[in-house]
């Protein structure tokens, strides 16, 4: 009878030590996975100074959150870069390097061709100022392509020239931000579909 008295006790105190060892197993879980959570909502939260040197809290969004925004961001500032020139080489050689920045060899196979072709040198033989407004820019975030429509104005001395500018592309994604390209992104398969005159206005010379 002692014998049996023993065996529960200590078959009951085996119950209580697994039960007790399981119970700590899981305290300890769910400890670290809520102090997980909490490191990785912390980490999302920036803090900056207000005008009284005061922090305030501020959150900080998932880059694909607002991706197709800045692929839009990106298409504008390169179109923006490519078309917008006035009669000053270094003006011309300058926006040409800023955009080579953010386009494949594509956009320097287009601005090859505009140079053989003597595109540049009219611009400064007729002192033409080349102006471009954004229309839409339609993004396919699946397949990272966008179709861009513009409307580039040509002003020179003698007349004004009004165009219609469609291009197309893919859009690539880069690792590294940089003040040249910060977006981090690539356009790529660049090409023009459309530029074509729909207005020739010309000026009064005397």
């Amino acid at each position: 009878m002692i014998i049996k008295n023993i065996e529960s006790k200590v078959r009951l105190a085996t119950f209580l030590s697994a039960g007790c060892l399981i119970a700590a197993v899981l305290m300890v879980l769910g400890v670290s996975f809520f102090a997980y959570r909490q490191v990785a909502d912390a980490r999302k939260s920036i803090y900056i100074m207000d005008a009284a040197n005061v922090p305030m809290s501020a959150r900080r969004t998932d880059v694909q959150m607002n991706r197709e925004a800045e692929y839009r961001s990106h298409v504008g500032r390169f179109h923006n870069l490519f078309f917008s020139l006035t009669p000053d080489d270094k003006f011309i050689e300058y926006q040409m390097k800023q955009a080579m920045y953010l386009i494949d060899e594509s956009g320097a196979l287009q601005y090859n061709n505009l140079k053989e072709k003597g595109f540049f040198n009219s611009i400064l033989s007729s002192s033409a100022v080349l102006t471009i407004r954004t229309d839409s820019i339609h993004i396919d975030m699946p397949k990272r392509y966008f179709r861009y429509y513009g409307t580039q104005k040509i002003d020179r001395r003698s007349s004004t020239i009004t165009r219609s500018l469609i291009t197309e592309g893919y859009l690539s994604d880069l690792e590294i931000r940089s003040d040249n390209n910060p977006h981090a992104v690539l356009i790529t398969h660049w090409k023009t579909l459309e530029n074509k005159d729909i207005q020739h206005e010309q000026k009064n010379t005397f």
